[in-house]
């Protein structure tokens, strides 16, 4: 094992999937067994933690961690003293983000926040609750729920905060969204004491422009072909979404290579486009990393 390590906590739950996912394309293979929570990887100088989302920001803070990926949702609930280095845009189920929102059921006579007045909500947010609450100056009850807590209106609680990515299983339960409290992506977090280290520092950077690179690569492709050079300005007019394409001469002096990347979505809309162009030996292939 390296003499230098990086202690890195990974989100474990939810997030844990798509996060090793990421982090493989980044570069970085991440081996979770079933049931420990120090996973190995393919980098020496990592030394790795699963840890519950909810924690991770509060270890950091507390200097156990040199950083973390967890949501900026539980850092913000944690209130800790955080560096952050990047907001990763991916969450567990899609590219959208957590959304924390005021949810009460479809024919309660709450209307506003502001209808919240000595009402009781219960969430798993406390402190994002508790914040938002104070910022519009109304005071409610809140007690925290360790789970199912859908299920706790109308009959135990006048209204919940609860997250969401899509809203489908608020619709489905006959309930209805008041208002949205936070917004929150992943975050890679640090703690002061280890952007202060200069290997530390430049290590948790590189990492960070990597995962970025990973998630500016998601849902796009490489597309190479050989075309007719008089087909260049058609193609160009006809299909913008090929845009600042490499272009390269061939050695048939009337042929050109060119390469670009475009969205996936696309591809089977434009591959017939481009035949009928004129465009020979196309190769569609898979990106793991776009460095801007």
């Amino acid at each position: 094992m390296s003499e230098r390590l990086l202690k890195l906590a990974i989100p474990k739950g939810s997030l844990e999937a798509p996060t090793v996912e990421l982090l493989a394309k980044a570069g970085y293979e991440v081996y979770v067994s079933s049931r420990g929570l120090r996973p190995a990887s393919n980098d020496p100088e990592l030394d790795l933690y699963l840890i519950r989302a909810q924690e991770i920001g509060r270890y950091i803070d507390q200097g156990f961690l040199d950083c973390g990926i967890t949501g900026f949702d539980w850092a913000h609930e944690n209130g800790a003293d955080l560096v952050d280095l990047a907001e990763l845009p991916y969450s567990r189920a899609s590219a959208r983000p957590t959304r924390w929102v005021l949810v009460v059921p479809e024919d309660s006579p709450i209307q506003k926040p502001e209808d919240l007045e000595g009402k009781r909500i219960a969430t798993e947010g406390v402190g994002i609750t508790q914040r938002y609450l104070d910022a519009k100056g109304i005071k409610a009850e809140v007690e925290f729920s360790w789970g199912a807590t859908e299920v706790k209106v109308p009959d135990l609680v006048d209204a919940i905060v609860d997250v969401t990515e899509t809203g489908a299983s608020i619709k489905a339960n006959k309930l209805r969204i008041v208002d949205t409290l936070l917004t929150s992506f992943p975050h890679f977090y640090a703690s002061k004491a280890a952007v202060a280290d200069p290997w530390k520092r430049e290590k948790m950077e590189r990492i960070c422009l990597l995962l970025r690179a990973a998630l500016l690569a998601r849902g796009k492709v490489g597309l190479k072909m050989n075309l007719p050079k008089d087909k260049l300005a058609l193609i160009s007019e006809r299909l913008p979404s090929l845009r600042r394409p490499t272009i390269s001469q061939l050695t048939e002096e009337n042929w050109i290579a060119v390469e670009t990347i475009i969205d996936e979505t696309v591809v089977r809309d434009i591959i017939p486009e481009l035949i009928a162009l004129g465009a020979e030996g196309i190769i569609e292939y898979p990106l793991n990393k776009i460095v801007p």
